[in-house]
């Protein structure tokens, strides 16, 4: 079972692989944007060595919150001794259809892990293994952007595109993730954007 480490404002149960954007998934666009590595075409069986090691070494570390900024937190903390920061979030609202499914919790987030030249990643937990193979949607106003999904969580999917949706999220009012679950699921939270873009602030400060 995967380590979780708790968050003392509030009390959040954060998964590791998410609040250190795991290296072994996050950022793997389609093989055309080379040289970046491309995504991979089956799921791996377990996460990658470095990512096992950091989520081990992260599983004693108590998350510093930075600042409280409307419906959103910033924290740091430095797992193995490498720092890394993120802005985190809860949806507002939580539906699923059919009505009644049961998932755990979802967040949001955007990290910034300096020592892989990692800026504003975001990334979501569903709360929910996602339909293998399937593509979740992030909507922010008339924004629209695909996230590529591993397990239960979903990351962007042309990385070019992510600091256009960072932006977007800086600028917007509420951002909705809708995806689908293995079991045919299928959600839709809607997170509020107060705040976010003063805790990216805070990040930014935290982790230059």
């Amino acid at each position: 079972m995967m380590n979780t480490f708790r968050i003392a404002a509030g009390g959040l149960p954060v998964m590791l692989a998410v609040a250190l954007a795991s290296a072994s998934f996050a950022q793997q666009p389609p093989a055309a944007q080379a040289p970046v590595p491309p995504k991979p075409a089956a799921k791996p069986a377990a996460p990658k060595p470095a990512a096992t090691a950091t989520a081990a070494a992260a599983g004693q570390t108590q998350p510093n919150l930075l600042g409280q900024y409307g419906d959103w937190g910033a924290y740091s903390a430095s797992p193995g001794g490498r720092k890394i920061c993120f802005a985190l979030a809860k949806p507002k609202t939580s539906t699923t259809e059919p009505a009644g499914r049961t998932r755990d919790q979802s967040y949001i987030f955007v990290s910034s892990r300096p020592a892989e030249n990692v800026k504003n990643e975001v990334s979501v937990i569903i709360g929910y293994p996602f339909k293998t193979s399937s593509d979740a949607t992030a909507e922010i106003g008339s924004a629209k952007f695909a996230m590529y999904t591993q397990n239960d969580g979903a990351w962007i999917k042309n990385v070019t595109e992510e600091a256009r949706m960072v932006d977007a999220m800086r600028k917007g009012s509420d951002l909705t993730v809708k995806g689908t679950s293995g079991r045919g699921t299928q959600s839709t939270d809607q997170y509020s954007l107060k705040g976010l873009a003063q805790a990216l602030d805070k990040v930014e400060q935290e982790c230059r």
